[in-house]
């Protein structure tokens, strides 16, 4: 894991100089580059969100773009479209913000259903089609979405679907007291997160980012974590408090990114711990609550650490 030990060491102190605490969104969207997967980010407005996929994107010298989501975005305004070039009479593509490498949609619950389900294609399929030619994405390209767990008037919820999508939903939530007044004293000093060039950041080479996803996909996983995940995943199915379980997709998602928490560890195996420890981010969007367990304020966290803990661990 030499690779990934470069990668998150450098990646650890660089991000440090920019944004304060947040170590889960940190950590937990470099996993998603290395995973190829999207992330979900729920938080309210103002606690990093944005700047933490701007400074990933910085780092890592790939393309950045951010589509703040309004109720009358249309798909083309996402994906682009072909306009007519009157001196020759011939179509030319204007691509849209989705040919890039990381792309911040801000509220994505703003999205009409329409529009989410462009977005849809080109989270899992990595191109788009425009007036039926398929035009491919990046390797890279990645979804950074983020939601305020707050504010619903106005907003589409996301279909099962499209939540499905995402490798990993990441909850941000409020700083300590201390990361507060180390951000004061930041700003204090000169900081200024619109002006990223002069934080002295020391870019990482895009070349360790992929050989760090070669390194995590030879993480070996032994037979009894597969049936380990697969209990976990199918236990939600039939759990008393849920209408929906985790699909064979979140088994998948959840073996992955156990791979990569323990790449990042500086193992070459998965432990029952990674698994636990996946558990949450990458299950907590892909379960529905019945509405009588809503009503008595179970929150989809607590059911996915009752079931951890009625799964039996494996030795």
């Amino acid at each position: 894991m030499e690779a990934v030990s470069q990668l998150v060491q450098h990646f650890r102190r660089e991000m440090s100089k920019v944004v304060v605490g947040q170590e889960e969104l940190k950590t937990q969207g470099l996993i998603a580059l290395l995973c190829q997967g999207h992330a979900l980010l729920e938080g309210v407005p103002g606690i990093a969100k944005t700047l933490a996929v701007k400074t990933l994107s910085h780092l890592l010298g790939l393309d950045f773009q951010r589509l703040q989501c309004t109720s009358d975005l249309m798909p083309a305004d996402i994906i682009g479209t072909n306009v007519l070039n009157l001196a020759d009479s011939t179509f030319q593509l204007h691509p849209g913000p989705v040919f890039t490498h990381l792309l911040l949609v801000d509220e994505v619950n703003r999205m009409p259903p329409r529009t989410q389900a462009a977005l849809l294609e080109c989270m899992e399929e990595r191109q788009v089609t425009i007036d039926g030619t398929r035009h491919a994405l990046s390797p890279f390209f990645t979804v950074f979405a983020t939601q305020n767990p707050v504010d619903f008037e106005g907003t589409y919820p996301l279909p099962e679907a499209q939540l499905d999508r995402f490798l990993v939903k990441i909850r941000v939530l409020y700083p300590e007291a201390s990361e507060e007044v180390q951000l004061l004293s930041n700003v204090q000093n000169g900081f200024d997160s619109h002006d990223l060039d002069s934080a002295g950041l020391s870019p990482i080479d895009p070349e360790l980012l992929k050989q760090s996803r070669q390194e995590v996909r030879t993480v070996k996983v032994q037979e009894s974590l597969f049936t380990y995940v697969v209990q976990l995943v199918r236990r939600t199915r039939t759990w008393p408090a849920l209408s929906l379980g985790a699909s064979p997709r979140a088994a998948v998602n959840l073996m992955v990114f156990s791979k990569a928490l323990a790449a990042v560890d500086g193992r070459e195996y998965i432990i029952p711990d990674d698994v636990k420890q996946a558990a949450l981010p990458v299950l907590r969007h892909r379960i529905v609550l019945k509405p009588e367990a809503d009503l008595e304020g179970i929150t989809p966290d607590q059911v996915l650490q009752d079931v951890l803990r009625a799964v039996e661990v494996p030795r």
